[in-house]
């Protein structure tokens, strides 16, 4: 196996609505064929406009009551709920289920990393976010890489945050071991390696959180991998989602 590198792209100024955010990475680093690509979802929704003014939010009833709840201002809950396609829990925290499949608390909508009175929303279609930019850089350079988009994310049954990819192209989600044998000869049935979400992690301890400034990472020297991109449970597989809907529909009816 060859060595990987992982490489911050540093030095790009504070993305802006309407920036053209390939054309500054491959203006920043050379890229080569085979890269992985991997962007904060904060700079990608910046670049292409997935934020809201809070000042032009009307809440309603429903966010009114879940920002007393949470103790959350009621236009941010707002954002939150037009984000959201199912409502899965509604304290201490909501945890809403997107469009795309992704589920993540308060839909994934940040005011952290942006100018006062706004917020960012995760881009509506990440897996097409993706597919974009990794277009617009083979066009750019002539150079095949593949994307990652990231999230951060809290993960059940552990403290703290990691890096989660919630939106991919140029490789499949899961590298699917079954049917393979291990070390003593036996079949493997049920391991699937979530990688890209693997190397959404380490990208994210790269990029760093609060104020470091490097949204972008280049991971190089990955190999390629086979297997599906069937990455979210369904709602029948999810045990969690099905509890924790369980839970909250016990706690209206009391």
């Amino acid at each position: 196996m060859q060595p990987i590198t992982v490489l911050p792209v540093e030095g790009l100024p504070l993305i802006r609505i309407g920036d053209d955010l390939e054309k500054m990475i491959t203006d920043t680093i050379p890229l080569q064929d085979g890269d992985i690509l991997v962007i904060a979802s904060t700079v990608l929704s910046k670049a292409r406009g997935y934020t809201r003014d809070l000042a032009t939010i009307q809440p309603g009833a429903q966010a009114r009551r879940l920002a007393a709840l949470n103790g959350e201002e009621p236009r941010f809950v707002q954002a939150v709920l037009d984000a959201t396609e199912d409502l899965i829990l509604e304290e201490p925290f909501i945890l809403s289920a997107l469009a795309c499949g992704h589920i993540g608390v308060r839909a994934g909508v940040d005011h952290s990393n942006i100018e006062d009175g706004k917020v960012i929303l995760l881009p509506s279609d990440p897996m097409g976010a993706a597919r974009e930019v990794q277009e617009r850089i083979q066009a750019l350079t002539g150079r095949t890489i593949r994307v990652i988009i990231t999230d951060t994310c809290g993960r059940s049954f552990r403290r703290g945050q990691t890096g989660h990819a919630i939106g991919w192209s140029g490789m499949t989600a899961i590298r699917d071991f079954r049917g393979d044998t291990d070390l003593f000869g036996h079949e493997l049935e049920i391991t699937e390696e979530a990688v890209i979400d693997e190397i959404a992690g380490f990208a994210n301890f790269v990029m760093g959180e609060s104020n470091n400034g490097v949204p972008v990472v280049v991971v190089r020297g990955c190999e390629t991998w086979s297997g599906h991109d069937n990455l979210y449970f369904n709602q029948h597989e999810d045990l969690t989602r099905r509890a924790l809907t369980n839970q909250a529909a016990v706690q209206r009816m009391e």
